[in-house]
């Protein structure tokens, strides 16, 4: 499963490049179900992953002028304290073991591919069926952008997800950008955060593999560059249904694997 895993992460790059989301979608599941790694460092993993190939897409996306700085920096400031309290405070309290139910265990590695699979799915309706959203307002709302930001660390911060999936819908709807400049400013937004959260890991002694991690993030960075080529050749209104109707599909298998599997 190895051999699939390794041109799987290609897949994680395309996303990214392509839709400027879906990358820790598609990490944290290759990692685990793939590679077998430990739901818990797979969220470490992700990070680092979709961190430095995030950075690489910034750079294409700046010179086509989809990078909005000023709206990432609102949104991505306070993303960062949301994920300093849930990966050096928070996630440190949570027992391995939360429950058990007539001797089914409900651990928190079970938990976190739960709650990852929930959110796609609900972040998937709001890509696929708010095909209009200029009907908002003309402007950019700072404070709601911010509030959001904060919203998306704790997911970060708990899933280990870079949280493109969450990010486009809020810059489309409060910051209202065009579809393709909310692709180039998410990955600005998921490159901070997906730093801070990394940096948090090894400050609290997370053991990391740098070897797989380079080998993979390299993947990933081809599959970034032929995602960009991509973004300029397909139309923006088109990318965010096809983008909600991926991490629905993704979801649902998530849910149906981790029941499964008990």
């Amino acid at each position: 499963m190895e051999h699939v895993g390794y041109l799987a992460s290609l897949a994680i790059g395309i996303s990214l490049g392509l839709i400027g989301g879906g990358g820790s979608i598609l990490t944290i599941p290759i990692l685990v179900y793939l590679f077998k790694i430990d739901p818990k460092l797979a969220t470490s993993y992700s990070l680092f992953i979709v961190g430095i190939t995030a950075l690489s897409g910034c750079f294409s996306h700046y010179r086509l002028g989809n990078l909005k700085i000023k709206s990432a920096l609102f949104f991505g400031i306070p993303s960062v304290f949301s994920i300093l309290v849930i990966r050096e405070v928070i996630i440190l309290k949570i027992p391995n073991v939360l429950f058990t139910i007539n001797d089914f265990q409900v651990t928190k590695n079970f938990l976190i591919m739960i709650v990852f699979a929930v959110l796609m799915i609900a972040a998937s309706f709001s890509m696929i069926y708010k095909n209009n959203p200029q009907i908002h307002s003309s402007g950019t709302n700072y404070l709601q952008l911010a509030l959001i930001g904060s919203v998306v660390g704790i997911v970060t911060g708990f899933l280990g997800a870079g949280g493109g999936f969450l990010i486009i819908p809020a810059l489309i709807f409060f910051a209202n950008l065009p579809m393709k400049q909310a692709v180039g400013t998410s990955l600005l937004i998921i490159f901070i955060n997906s730093s801070i959260g990394f940096a948090g890991d090894l400050y609290i002694g997370t053991p990391i593999n740098y070897a797989f991690l380079l080998t993979i993030s390299a993947i990933a960075f081809m599959g970034m560059l032929i995602g960009t080529q991509l973004s300029k050749k397909i139309n923006s209104a088109k990318l965010k249904p096809l983008f909600g109707w991926f991490i629905l599909v993704m979801g649902i298998y998530i849910i149906i694997k981790e029941i499964l599997s008990f």
